[in-house]
């Protein structure tokens, strides 16, 4: 998370941005209370909730500032540490050359506009006429997409 100093004049301070109904908190022990179900949760429910498309927002329980954005980040790190990694060293090397580079905005909504194609697809993986899946056809098309991208600022995979 930047400094304080290091924010933009212009952007909201994300605790002041109107919380979802669901509010989970965390507290100094670490520990996740889900004020939705009085309950305290592990990241793996945390998950669930995800996968379950529920809105949903962790605050800290003393300052009340979100750490949504964290805690996703955390349990992308869990799912990578564990089983088959979605995300190679390369793809993470170039994922940290944007941060500071005049083209991150444009990165990141990249990289969200195309996972939320692919969310919106949702496309039974069946095998098509040549023997290939829509899937495959699709993650081919959005290779080429990227690696075009990349090129443009002298970065190859």
């Amino acid at each position: 998370m930047p400094p304080k100093s290091a924010a933009k004049p212009d952007a909201k301070p994300e605790a002041a941005t109107k919380l979802p109904d669901r509010v989970i908190k965390k507290y100094p022990n670490r520990r996740l209370y889900d004020t939705h179900t009085s309950t305290y949760i592990t990241l793996a429910e945390i998950k669930q909730l995800v996968m379950q498309h529920e809105v949903f927002a962790v605050v800290d329980a003393k300052t009340s500032e979100n750490l949504t954005r964290s805690i996703l980040l955390q349990i992308i790190l869990e799912e990578e540490a564990n089983g088959s990694p979605m995300f190679t060293v390369p793809v993470l090397s170039n994922i940290i050359r944007f941060y500071g580079h005049a083209m991150q905005g444009l990165m990141g909504g990249y990289i969200e506009k195309n996972i939320q194609t692919l969310m919106d697809l949702q496309v039974p993986l069946v095998p098509n006429v040549l023997g290939t899946t829509v899937f495959t056809q699709m993650q081919e098309q959005m290779q080429k997409q990227t690696e075009q991208f990349l090129g443009t600022f002298g970065i190859k995979r």
